[in-house]
Order: structure tokens, then sequence, then C-alpha cells
């Protein structure tokens, strides 16, 4: 049986079109400012998810809420991440490095797994490389500094998987209204760009199950507009 780090390693060689399904939600961006982001999965220490699912209850996802007083993305839950520094000499250092600097994360634990294609992001003009990882050896997490993030926490997958925990949220576009993929777990909303990134990646390692589409999540507020 094939796991689910194998599964991971294998949707990053193979890559995948983040425009699948959602086309209208990507504008033509210019270049934009490359930033990474890191999507670190592993085993939970004693939260199993509470729903079943094609996942290990122990599986889990690290995310973050960043400052409400940030300007960009404001209150939103995220991933570890920021812009890439030429010292970084690349998406998978500057990921470990905003990890570590956010959360504490000790990157000497972490197990890269590759890159998937750069996304763009119009509304704060970057391009964001996500950095899928192996929490190999977990270690202690925490807001390191307020100033961006004030929360992390690690999210079971098959809870995130759990149709009935899954929506959409509704964003203005010049032809009305489109529908992102937006996820509710234990009273947290994920949407925007964090909830493109896991619900595009649920689809290609063949994770997702049928949920409704049509079932309008409000944003929270103070969470801003962006996506």
């Amino acid at each position: 049986m094939i796991t689910a780090r194998a599964e991971l390693e294998q949707l990053c060689a193979r890559g995948l079109d983040w425009r699948a399904g959602m086309r209208r939600a990507f504008p033509n961006a210019g270049p934009g400012r490359p930033a990474a982001v890191l999507v670190l999965f592993g085993v939970l220490d004693d939260v199993p998810a509470a729903a079943p699912g094609p996942v290990g209850r122990d599986l889990d996802v690290l995310l973050l809420r960043r400052a409400a007083t940030l300007g960009s993305h404001p209150g939103q839950i995220a991933f570890p991440g920021g812009r890439i520094e030429e010292s970084d000499g690349g998406p998978i250092a500057a990921a470990l490095r905003e990890a570590k600097e956010e959360t504490g994360v000790d990157p000497s634990g972490v197990d890269p797994l590759g890159t998937l294609p750069p996304m763009p992001v119009p509304v704060s003009d970057h391009i964001v490389t996500p950095v899928p990882a192996w929490w190999t050896r977990p270690s202690e997490v925490a807001a390191v500094d307020h100033a961006e993030s004030v929360d992390v926490f690690r999210v079971p997958v098959a809870d995130l998987l759990d149709p009935a925990n899954r929506g959409s949220t509704e964003h203005p576009i010049s032809a009305g209204l489109h529908r992102i993929p937006a996820f509710v777990v234990g009273g947290r909303i994920v949407w925007g760009f964090t909830a493109i990134v896991l619900s595009r990646m649920f689809d290609e390692l063949g994770w997702a199950e049928p949920w409704d589409v049509r079932r309008i999540i409000d944003r929270p507020m103070g969470d801003g507009v962006n996506t």
C-alpha cells in the first residue's frame, strides 16, 4: 500500500495545473515577486481526526493564522512562508527559513519532498511556490513573531477531507461572483490561497471525496478580502 508521503513525492514529481476547474479565479498576472510556502504534513501526536477518510486519521498539516494588522491577507489561515531572498538559493530554502522564523519548527526534522508549480497571487503581487514536506521529527511550534502570526496549529487531513467540513467562498470578479473552495474545521475557516492549494492537492492525490460546492461559507470578519 502506497504511503501518504510517497503519494506526495509523486505529486511533486508530476506537478499539477492550479487553474484546472478554477480558471476564472486566476486573472492574468504580471511577473510578481517570488515567494514560497511550506506545506508540512506529518503525524499527529495525540489528537487524531474525528472523521474517517481516505487517509490515516493521524495525518495532519501545519497551518497558522496571520496577524490581523498585516497589510496583505490579514487574519487569514495560511501556510508558513514568505518572500524568497537572494541568500535562500531557491523556494525550498526560503520555505524552511520562513517556517522556522514564523513557527519555530526545527528544519532538521523536515524532509522537503519537492516543489509544486508556482501560483500567481495578483492581489499581493507574488508568485508563490508551494513546497510539500514531511515532518520526520516533529518539534514544538508556536507563533514566534506576533506581528506576523498569532496562532500555529496542526489540522487533521481527514477532517479537511470530510465533505461536512467543505464548501465555497464567493469572490467578486469582473464577470460576477466566483466560488473558491473552503474548509471549516474546529471553528476555523480556511479559504483563499491556502484553501485552493489544499483542495487542488487533494484532488490530484485522489484523496478528495464528493462535496457540495454550492454550500456557501461566509468569510470571517477581519480576514480581509484577498485571495
